[in-house]
């Protein structure tokens, strides 16, 4: 969930009153969203850099840190979460965004040269005349962009956004894919000209722009958008040139974004214009640019229509769970910035034509605006009900069994992260990687969450290793999902249910492990057999990577192989800086059902 940072006076301010911390928190729950944290700038800051925490003055400007959904783009800035909260209390009513009319003469037009197919193929751009720009609106304008780029946006790799001052440029603009050594030009925040493969080597060390470098670093053609003038505005997904760049005196700015994904495209570009279009002289206008694609075909853009969605009123009381009136229903849509109004079918069947702004891209079913009806009528109000053809899950039922039994024996239950680092998942546990049983992440977050786990062996070895001054002997166990790749599946991998087990002290505990792996079988009625029975189950010596050589067994029911036992490895034990002996299980509880 994206979080965003705001000034709280200014967001006070915004909102036409001040709030306790309690209020404003009551006030977040009932929109849905969170108040995440309550800092200062200079706390940020020495958060960042490491520093240790030091006490505020008064002076300080308070920073709200604020969780909204990741699919909410219009509350990824100071100015959409105040619209949205004000309509949310009835101060304003829902904004209508309209394009204005020009006549063709002045109509602005980006020409797509038809090489930009080959690397970033789609461009969208709109303009907002007669903005007023304070340091505080820049600084939002800025950081809408930043955080829209993280989002929706995909680090660029999806759309990339543009602003210039439009008033240094001239239309029409053409948006093509050259050699990287025929372009050149200055970059923002620089003084001299680089061509384009000289800017892949000179941003290499920046922080900031290097993880980009990588969406066009391999390509014989980088996209750039130039004016009439020939002027480079910029070279997405990059970096903007400083010919071009925007301040607090701009008052007219051309945005642009080049994309992979039109759609996307054009809900950045929405979201950027309505947002802002608030400081225009004319509030709430857009001027539209037509971009002409090398086919002959064009468009202007940007697409403010309404879009409208027949939702049904007993659909929408099904899924909230309470019989709410007609007209209580349209007002609570309301509150969610969506108008809705009421029509009869042939079939005296009642249903709503909601219309959806521009604002809303994330209305796409009528469970969506459900959500807003249950989001504004409020969750603690919903009364609370268990239905009548609800039935427990097996295998629930089976973990809970477990979980009792093994905490009855002594050991405490902890829960551990479903995803970890391919290093703990693997090279940690002197395991192999066949590439026919992880799930590995695409776009990690961090290093720690580059892989699903294919066992719960790695958590429960961190947990140890967290609380190695925690006094001897540590009993715990834990009941979770491991995720293992299955092309039987239509997503590709299959969730398996295991449990497992650690016992760390003085000595191995080995024994007890075992005795544990007994009680188990005996709570799930499976008896011990002789080897080659199918009816119950039994041991026999195992060779895994992450015990020690004999002093470790495979159980086996009904012919195959459902866990394993023994003697952590020392190896394992060191990666994992774990100092004393540990003995562990794992097994796959489903085979019992």
């Amino acid at each position: 969930m994206p979080t965003v940072s705001v000034g709280r006076d200014r967001l006070f301010e915004a909102l036409g009153r001040t709030y306790t911390q309690e209020e404003f928190e009551e006030l977040c729950f009932k929109f849905g969203i969170e108040l995440d944290d309550v800092t200062t700038e200079k706390a940020i800051i020495r958060k960042e850099k490491n520093l240790g925490e030091e006490e505020g003055s008064e002076d300080e400007e308070v920073i709200y840190k604020i969780e909204v959904p990741a699919n909410r783009y219009d509350l990824l800035c100071l100015e959409g979460l105040a619209q949205a909260l004000r309509i949310f209390n009835g101060l304003d009513p829902i904004p209508t965004y309209k394009v204005a009319g020009i006549n063709k003469e002045s109509f602005l037009e980006m020409h797509v040269k038809s090489e930009t197919s080959r690397i970033r193929p789609y461009v969208v751009c709109a303009v907002l005349r007669d903005v007023t720009f304070d340091e505080a609106r820049y600084n939002s304008f800025i950081d809408l962009q930043d955080r829209l780029h993280q989002n929706i946006c995909r680090r660029r790799t999806l759309v990339a956004i543009g602003t210039h001052d439009l008033d240094t440029i001239e239309g029409p603009f053409t948006y093509e894919a050259l050699p990287p050594s025929e372009i050149n030009f200055v970059p923002l925040k620089q003084t001299r000209k680089f061509a384009a493969n000289e800017l892949m080597e000179f941003y290499q060390s920046d922080q900031k722009l290097k993880k980009f470098l990588h969406i066009i670093e391999g390509s014989p053609v980088f996209p750039v958008i130039y004016d009439q003038n020939r002027t480079v505005l910029s070279l997405p997904p990059i970096i903007n040139g400083a010919h071009s760049a925007i301040t607090l005196k701009t008052k007219n700015v051309f945005i642009e974004c080049t994309a992979t994904d039109l759609t996307k495209a054009n809900i950045v570009l929405n979201t950027m214009v309505t947002m802002f279009s608030v400081y225009c002289k004319e509030k709430f206008q857009v001027e539209p640019v037509k971009v002409i694609y090398p086919d002959g075909k064009s468009y202007s853009c940007p697409d403010l229509s309404v879009y409208h969605m027949d939702v049904p009123l007993s659909y929408i009381t099904r899924i909230v769970g309470v019989s709410l009136p007609e007209k209580e229903v349209a007002s609570l849509l309301y509150r969610m910035q969506l108008e809705a109004k009421l029509s009869i079918s042939g079939d005296e069947t009642v249903n709503f034509t909601v219309s959806v702004p521009p604002t809303r891209s994330d209305i796409l079913h009528p469970c969506d605006v459900a959500e807003d009806v249950a989001i504004a009528y409020g969750y603690n109000e919903v009364p609370k009900t268990k239905p009548s053809s609800l039935k427990p899950c097996s295998l629930n039922q089976l973990s809970d069994l477990i979980r009792m039994e093994i905490a009855m024996v002594g050991f405490t239950e902890v829960l551990t992260w479903i995803l970890c680092s391919y290093k703990e998942n693997f090279t940690m546990l002197n395991r192999k990687d066949d590439k026919a049983t992880a799930v590995i992440n695409g776009n990690p977050r961090s290093a720690d969450f580059e892989v699903v786990r294919t066992s719960l062996m790695p958590g429960i070895l961190k947990t140890v290793a967290h609380n190695k001054d925690h006094p001897k002997p540590i009993k715990i166990f834990e009941v979770g999902d491991v995720v293992l790749l299955d092309e039987s599946k239509d997503v590709g991998a299959t969730n398996r249910r295991h449990i497992a087990a650690l016992y760390c002290g003085a000595n191995s505990g080995f024994e007890l492990i075992h005795g544990l792996v007994d009680r188990i079988m005996e709570v799930t009625g499976t008896p011990f057999v002789s080897p080659g029975d199918d009816v119950g189950y039994y041991i026999k010596s195992a060779d895994e990577p992450e015990f020690l050589p004999g002093r470790q067994a495979s159980i086996i029911y009904k012919g195959k192989q459902i866990g394993t036992f023994g003697i952590v490895h020392p190896e394992v034990l060191q990666n994992f800086d774990i100092p004393d002996p540990c003995s562990f299980v794992e097994l796959n509880m489903e085979i019992f059902l």
